[in-house]
């Protein structure tokens, strides 16, 4: 929304709040936020933003950040003469999330998901749409389904695309906003800058970000755990707070009782989980606090919610990897302020001068170990330029000095800085540091010859300078990149050299329709030696990469693309590095995109990997296959119309945890059946409820860290043809009869297996019996439609089959569904339409760890049904419906259900109207009433008379409310009438 209001004053709004507390799908590379609202005023030279703000702050080099922030923005722009101008901005907000890194190495062959973590180590995050970066190798990549990785802001998962096939040689860094809302956060932002033409320019910057200690909102803290963090002081990564709290005993909770035991070595008191009244008093909160860290371990039962079991150390050394805690998040405070100066002394003269200081308090509580917080940094620039007849010279010196404790609000240098000098790509602790540089360019026109000279003095007693020359050249056809690093490092005992050529040579063919071939060297050996044995360190390495490609014109909308590439690797063995594995990899690439009613992409990527060395490697030789097929079709005019996606590659599946949560009546989705008579919850004795009055619970699904390797394929297709759409004005009598039918068909196939090192091509070989399968999906639906569109009378055919196979902690469940319906319509009068329905199919749960849950339901059924209809004033509708279902597992569990229904509908006016429902079931049934299959059998309801009946009156208040009040009942066999009433308002936009 936009427009003018007041004295000129421009107002921009955006409001989108559908207030839902999930973030938006990360498929693509444009994202529709669900909940945003932001109002701006703008009149000439000031502009003042409400609500929802992002703030991208890239002008300073110790103040760089970008934030998703809720508050209050103004920026304002001024003029004191013709040449001197600046402006100014101030935000002050309510933060939405903190900055987080995470590094990891890729898995060879596995696409994902892989799982982001916080600084914490926690694992279930909500990362802020839109606010990621994702590198690999360094090189910064693109969201999207067509580009090279999808994310799940949800679950902080992110799954890369085949279009980057990811090994065991890939570096991966994902920085990122996540939700954390443990305190009450708040920042402040503040900025001027001001400019004399181009004389000299000055800018100064200012930022606080501060959790208020004493407003915390998810976790409440006593003051017994307010002193707890303060005596913790900065060893924040081990604030564990023990916590074993007693609650009284009710139904569904997963409560533990507390004994004595005595094991080889010691004696301690556990926790022991129990369903028994008397002695199940407490109710704990266990937590991952690392592996060997622990005397706690998943126990998989069939309690409905996460049980744990105590294990005894062996020689002293814990077990387990969970403790009966809590992690206790300290409030922290990070301020930073800044000022850049640059002065143009000369045409060709730039000085450009920063510096910093900064203060980072990790634990407000504490009141130790705060001389380590504020520190400051500083940056000096000196750039000349000179025209040497057709060259143009260009040199530049700088001097960087970070101090020890100098915290930055996000990253300060390149992404792979640190490995750049041959150290870990992330390093945990700061020491000072002092970065001196040295250039000098020459340009000319299409060529450049560059030398750099860098030095890295850290205060740990690293050192290193780094040596690198450059030379590019575009002649005629020719493109020539080749660029050479040389870097030296010591420490006391340590002695390392980085040599990195890399060499990238193309041509232009104009001969062959503008085709292109090319080739790319690289090498990377770093060898870092202990000099007391003379023998390299586990940091070193190397690797050498040949890369060959040859492709078409890629300004045609046809094209095509071939690539070649080939990697060795080698690790340390004693004084050499030795040649571990190498691995052979070949891409090809097409696009049919000139013909609109046909088009086609292709990606297809093979890799073989040989392991040389397995003494040195715990990386097996391995074959891996990742390609994504994509076509559309639009043929004869629309008669045939469809997609088709086939998709191939290696992942990771991961576990779930299920449990089920009560919910307010008629909110959920289940009801609980105590089968065992126990009165305790177990995670097989849910079903799917039949009747609003049962759905007291949800499921939830929550992710674990354990994950399987897994070959998918996925297969969709969506085809529709319509004879409608070529002959439907045809004389010719079959092509009239061909107009009159209409054949849709889709399909979503998805299946993973234990990856065994082959692809899985063929969708359609497996079954969800398989036992190598881990997860299998299939929806697939077919409809003939004759006569659809006519409105005397038509059939429709339709199959539906749908098979789900999920992965969960206590093994597989499979569900499946094969259903064929036919229906057939005619009007027998204006106001008279008869129908008939048929219905056969099959209904088969399986789940090995629980047999009680498996049956095999076959069921046939027919339902006549006769209405009336008065124009738009009232309609009644009655039928009958016979139903057969037997279990083929068993002999004798079967239901033979008659049903007669009667509707009235009634709409007296366009704002009200009055629908009238009820219906009698008579069930003959044969096997156990109080099991899964019996509960599925009758529908819900007990063998005998059923009578069902509901009320429903809708009234339209105002022209955008509407008022629903809804009564139902039913009484099942000789059992107790059960009623149910609900009213709702509903708001219509």
């Amino acid at each position: 929304m936009s427009g003018y209001i007041a004295d000129s004053i421009q107002l921009l709004a955006a409001i989108t709040d559908n207030n839902i507390p999930i973030q938006p799908d990360g498929t693509t590379q444009q994202l529709n936020e669900f909940d945003r609202i932001l109002l701006q005023f703008q009149k000439q030279q000031w502009s003042l933003s409400l609500g929802d703000i992002d703030v991208r702050q890239n002008q300073h080099y110790f103040l760089n950040f970008y934030k998703r922030l809720q508050g209050v923005q103004y920026a304002q722009q001024w003029r004191t003469n013709q040449q001197v101008t600046g402006n100014t901005m101030v935000t002050g907000a309510i933060a939405k999330g903190k900055f987080a890194r995470y590094v990891f190495q890729g898995s060879e062959g596995n696409q994902g998901p892989y799982r982001l973590q916080s600084p914490n180590g926690e694992l279930f995050l909500v990362v802020l749409a839109n606010t990621e970066r994702v590198f690999m190798d360094g090189e910064l990549l693109q969201r999207g389904e067509d580009q090279d990785y999808t994310i799940n802001y949800n679950t902080a998962e992110v799954t890369f695309t085949p279009r980057r096939m990811v090994t065991k040689d890939k570096r991966i860094q994902i920085e990122f906003e996540y939700a954390d809302r443990n305190y009450l956060n708040s920042m402040l932002y503040a900025t001027t800058n001001i400019s004399k033409a181009n004389r000299w320019k000055v800018s100064v910057a200012a930022y606080s970000n501060t959790d208020a200690k004493n407003s915390p909102i998810n976790q409440s803290l006593d003051n017994a755990q307010k002193q707890f963090l303060a005596a913790t002081g900065d060893s924040i990564q081990s604030a564990f707070y023990p916590v074993a709290s007693i609650d009284t005993f009710a139904v569904g909770k997963i409560l533990y009782k507390k004994i004595f035991v005595t094991y080889t070595g010691g004696s301690d008191s556990v926790y022991v989980y129990s369903t028994n009244r008397d002695s199940a008093k407490y109710n704990l909160n266990f937590i991952n606090v690392g592996a060997n860290k622990g005397n706690y371990i998943p126990l998989l039962n069939a309690a409905n919610g996460k049980v744990y079991q105590w294990v005894a150390p062996v020689n002293g050394i814990p077990q387990g990897s969970y403790e009966p805690a809590t992690f206790l998040v300290t409030p922290k405070q990070q301020q930073l302020a800044t000022i850049v100066s640059e002065f143009n002394i000369t045409s060709n003269l730039t000085v450009k001068a920063e510096a910093a200081v900064s203060k980072y308090d990790i634990n407000r509580f504490a009141t130790k170990q705060k001389q380590n917080d504020v520190d400051a940094a500083g940056r000096l620039a000196i750039q000349h330029a000179k025209q040497l007849r057709q060259w143009q010279l260009t040199t530049t010196a700088q001097y960087e000095w970070v101090g020890k404790n100098f915290s930055t609000i996000e990253r300060l240098r390149a992404p792979e800085f640190y490995r750049d000098w041959g150290l870990p790509i992330l390093l945990l602790q700061q020491v000072q540091e002092q970065l001196p540089a040295l250039s000098v360019t020459l340009k000319k026109q299409q060529q450049s010859i560059g030398y750099q000279y860098q030095g890295y003095i850290r205060g740990d007693g690293f050192n290193a300078n780094r040596h690198t020359l450059t030379h590019q050249l575009q002649q005629r056809s020719w493109d020539w990149n080749a660029n050479m690093q040389l870097t030296n490092s010591n420490t006391e005992i340590l002695q390392g050299r980085f040599i990195r050529p890399t060499i990238q040579i193309s041509k232009l063919l104009p001969q062959l329709k503008q085709w292109q071939v090319g080739a790319t060297y690289a090498l990377e050996n770093y060898q870092q030696r202990y000099l007391p044995s003379d023998t390299l360190t586990p940091l070193s390495f190397m690797f050498e990469t040949i890369t060959a490609f040859i492709k078409s014109d890629v300004q045609k909308r046809n094209r095509w693309e071939l690539q070649y590439f080939t990697r060795k690797d080698g690790l340390p063995l004693g004084s050499n590095l030795q040649i571990v594995d190498r691995s052979h990899n070949y891409n090809a690439q097409l696009w049919l995109m000139a013909n609109p009613k046909h088009q086609l992409r292709m990606n297809v990527t093979y890799r073989t990997l040989q392991v040389y060395q397995s003494k040195l490697s715990s990386q097996n030789s391995d074959n891996t296959l990742l390609s994504r097929i994509e076509y559309m079709v639009n043929e004869w005019k629309g008669l045939l119309t469809g997609s088709l996606l086939y998709e191939v590659g290696t992942g990771q599946e991961q576990r779930r945890d299920i449990s089920y949560v009560e919910v307010p009546t008629g909110r959920g989705e289940y009801t609980w059946i105590d089968y065992n008579n126990d009165g305790i919850p177990q995670l097989n004795e849910f079903e799917i409820a039949q009747f609003p009055d049962q759905a007291k619970y949800i499921r939830i699904f929550t992710p674990t860290n354990t994950f399987i390797k897994a070959s998918y394929n996925q297969f969709n297709y969506a085809i529709n043809i319509q004879p409608r759409a070529l002959w439907a004005k045809s004389n010719n009598w079959y092509k009239q009869l061909f107009s009159r039918t209409q054949l849709t068909t889709t399909m979503q196939l998805s299946q993973k297996a234990v990856s065994n090192g082959n692809a899985l091509l063929n969708p359609f070989t497996a079954r969800a019996s398989d036992t190598s399968l881990i997860a299998y999906n299939v929806a697939v639906s077919n409809t003939l439609g004759i006569n659809r569109f006519s409105t005397k009378w038509g059939i429709d055919i339709t199959n539906i089959q749908n098979t789900q196979k999920a992965l969960l902690t206590y093994g597989t469940e499979t569900r499946t569904v094969n259903e064929w319906v036919v229906k057939g319509r005619t009007a027998i009068t204006t106001h008279w339409l008869l129908e008939a329905i048929h219905k056969t199919g099959t209904q088969v749960v399986t789940t090995p760890s629980f047999a009680n849950r498996n049956f095999n339901i076959q069921s046939q059924s027919i339902e006549p049904r006769i209405t009336y209809t008065a124009g738009t004033m009232w309609r009644v509708l009655v039928s009958y419906q016979y139903v057969l279902q037997k279990n083929t597992l068993t002999v004798n569990e079967r239901s033979n259900n008659n049903t007669i229904n009667g509707e009235f509908k009634y709409n007296a006016t366009q704002k009200t109207s009055l629908l009238v429902r009820g219906s009698y079931n008579n069930i003959l049934f044969e096997g156990a009433v109080n099991s899964t299959t019996g509960f599925v059998l009758l529908n819900g309801l007990l063998p005998g008379k059923n009578y069902l009946w509901g009320v429903e009156l809708t009234q339209r208040l105002m022209n955008n409310l509407e008022l629903t009040l809804q009564y139902d009942g039913r009484k099942p066999a000789a059992t107790r009438t059960i009623h149910r009433g609900s009213a709702a308002i509903r708001a219509l936009l």
